[in-house]
């Protein structure tokens, strides 16, 4: 896609994530988990902040197994995904996935894609406004992607 035909508007966020979860993402975790509740719906770039978690956090099975193979890129946009709900936990019985925190707002992301060459970037919390050119750049990477 090139930036011309990029659409106009308000249409694409950046979030930043600690590692190990942006990580996470990209191979399957959802939700994402956050103390407030998000109003925004639309495209994210998954951004991998600076900081990783402790190093007990790697050792957790499921953080685990969604790693496994991966390189924890820090500083950088990793990926990109829509962000279709954010809801309150719900509890176990609505709330099934086994990333889903007790008592915090879940993201729900979906069509996540990863890109192959990590972008570097320095994010905001919570939620940022990406430079056109470094959506371009991510999305140079994703050819077939459609806003």
């Amino acid at each position: 896609m090139s930036t011309a035909s990029l659409p106009d508007g308000d249409w694409i966020r950046g979030i930043t994530i600690r590692q190990p979860w942006a990580t996470c993402i990209l191979a399957g975790k959802s939700p994402e988990n956050r103390p407030v509740f998000w109003p925004w719906r639309g495209w994210v770039l998954i951004h991998a902040g600076k900081r990783k978690l402790e190093p007990a956090v790697l050792r957790d099975p499921l953080v685990a197994t969604a790693i496994r193979g991966r390189e924890l890129h820090l500083g950088a946009v990793i990926g990109v995904a829509r962000l279709t709900d954010c809801h309150l936990d719900r509890g176990p019985e609505q709330c099934t996935s086994p990333w889903a925190e007790r008592d915090a707002h879940h993201l729900v992301l979906a069509d996540v894609q990863e890109i192959a060459l990590p972008v570097p970037a320095t994010g905001a919390l919570p939620a940022w406004k990406p430079a056109p050119d470094l959506v371009a750049q991510v999305l140079q990477q994703l050819p077939d992607f459609r806003a």
